[in-house]
């Protein structure tokens, strides 16, 4: 069984640490390799080596730096159906959602390589007589990223290619459950001949956490996760003078008015929930019908009834599993507690009969209605395939009941009322807002908004606030005299 290990300064190299943990495929149960937990000499290693690869890296044309990255786009085209696998295997997704899930960190790379008009800056001639003011962009130094299970390929890319466009070194921690597809990659990227220490990954759990977030030379950190952990790594990070970006939880509400047009809608916001098993920061969760809503109910249940789930390799299969044994029995508990609660399940995903994959960690897709708005499973993120519906109203006791809770990372809704289309994209308290549309995510060219808990920082990942994330600003306030020109 292959035992992955660390990259570090041009090379690959062992774990320091003696643990090692299986790394499964949640369909089969399958062991696919060993990924050691890792420890505080393996980061300390890798910030060594990305602390002297800095110095060099830091002074290379940005319009040399962002050549790699050109290469890299090309690199990650070329094997992009391989990359694809290897995020099936590992996280459970159906093929089409890692290919796609591949594309988007692709239009990272690509946005990335016009850093060099992104990065920069400002020019003041004569604030006085005679004196000149700018400001200029340069490099934080070493960065690193704490990634999540969900997307093994993509969310590296919402801040990778711009950290190494500006001019950081930097160090990838890929979560433990899905560390093959960045281990892939990075190995992808050793033919990129970077310079020694510019690239970095480490592998591990929390311990290599903590080391990322304590060590001196690291000087910002990028975070995707559950908002607990966001909150921890945002605070403890903070502490330790970092700069951090720390995208947490979500509960993406989605208003159907009675004017939306029934089969369009019913089909995007299963596709929403459903996609990726529910397991995305901008899946679908809570349904929330206003007025008249027999049509649209009876339209989601249809449409859920005839999607297929099983082996993401197989090619009729529209839904995976969900990433752990663990994950199936929170997901179950919570569909239990929102049928306790007075909830009326309209489809019944738990235990579903998979045949060929019997120990996979499969949840079937769900609709439960009329959970209270007060509830557990109206307010916990279930990050599972679970639809909640629940029926309101007006728009605004909707909108009243969407900004109450604590997340803010997406809400939607659909409607032919261009009137109240505006009202809810000004009133609505969420940084990434779907009109029509069921997965609001940005593309490359603009930020990955989250509010509330749903983000803990001030700049996100992607477009141009990555770009002042990566980046710290200098003013210079110059003079010269003809006295001093004569003399010198």
């Amino acid at each position: 069984m292959e035992k992955l290990q660390n990259y570090i300064n041009g090379q690959w190299v062992d774990s320091h640490a003696d643990h090692f943990v299986n790394v499964l495929n949640p369909a089969t149960q399958e062991v696919l390799a060993l990924v050691p937990y890792g420890n505080e000499k393996d980061v300390e290693d890798a910030a060594d080596a990305a602390s002297k690869g800095f110095l060099e890296w830091r002074s290379t044309p940005v319009s040399k730096r962002v050549q790699y990255l050109f290469k890299l786009k090309t690199l990650l085209e070329d094997n992009l159906d391989d990359i694809a696998k290897t995020i099936v295997l590992e996280s459970g997704k159906t093929f089409l959602e890692a290919k796609a899930e591949m594309i988007r960190a692709i239009e990272n790379v690509e946005n990335a390589c016009g850093t060099p008009s992104l990065i920069q800056g400002e020019f003041s001639e004569d604030i006085a007589k005679g004196i000149d003011e700018y400001m200029i962009r340069q490099p934080l130094g070493v960065c690193a990223c704490i990634a999540p299970f969900n997307f093994p390929g993509m969310i590296t890319f919402w801040f990778l290619p711009y950290a190494l466009a500006c001019g950081n070194s930097y160090i990838i921690k890929p979560s433990e459950k899905v560390p093959l597809t960045m281990t892939k990659i990075v190995g992808l990227m050793h033919q990129l001949d970077l310079p020694k220490g510019v690239l970095n990954l480490v592998q591990g759990a929390r311990e290599v956490v903590d080391a990322i977030l304590e060590h001196q030379d690291i000087k910002g950190v990028s975070f995707v996760g559950s908002s607990n952990v966001a909150r921890y790594v945002y605070s403890k990070g903070s502490a330790y003078g970092k700069r951090i970006q720390a995208q947490g939880g979500a509960k993406n509400p989605v208003i159907v008015l009675p004017d939306a047009d029934i089969d369009m809608t019913s089909q995007i916001v299963i596709d929403s929930v459903y996609g990726c098993a529910g397991q995305r920061c901008l899946a679908a969760s809570t349904i929330i019908t206003v007025g008249e809503h027999k049509e649209i109910t009876e339209s989601l249940v249809e449409s859920v009834k005839g999607r297929k789930t099983g082996f993401g390799l197989d090619g009729d299969v529209q839904m995976g599993p969900v990433i752990t044994p663990e994950s199936k029995n929170r997901v179950q508990s919570l569909i239990n507690q929102g049928v306790s609660e007075g909830g009326r399940l309209l489809v019944d995903g738990r235990n579903p009969d998979v045949g060929g994959y019997e120990q996979g960690n499969f949840i079937g897709p769900t609709i439960i209605e009329d959970i209270p708005l007060d509830g557990e499973l109206a307010t916990t993120e279930i990050f599972g395939p679970v639809l909640s519906l629940v029926h309101i109203n007006t728009i605004d006791e909707a909108i009243q009941f969407i900004n109450s809770g604590r997340y803010g990372n997406m809400a939607c809704i659909f409607t032919s009322s261009g009137l109240n289309a505006r009202k809810f994209r000004h009133e609505a308290e969420a940084g990434n807002i779907g009109i029509n549309i069921g997965v609001a995510a940005p593309v490359a060219q603009f930020p990955f908004s989250g509010w509330k808990d749903s983000f803990y920082g001030d700049l996100h990942g992607q477009g141009k606030h990555a770009i002042e994330f990566f980046t710290q600003t200098k003013v210079v306030i110059e003079r010269w005299l003809k006295e001093w020109n004569r003399k010198f």
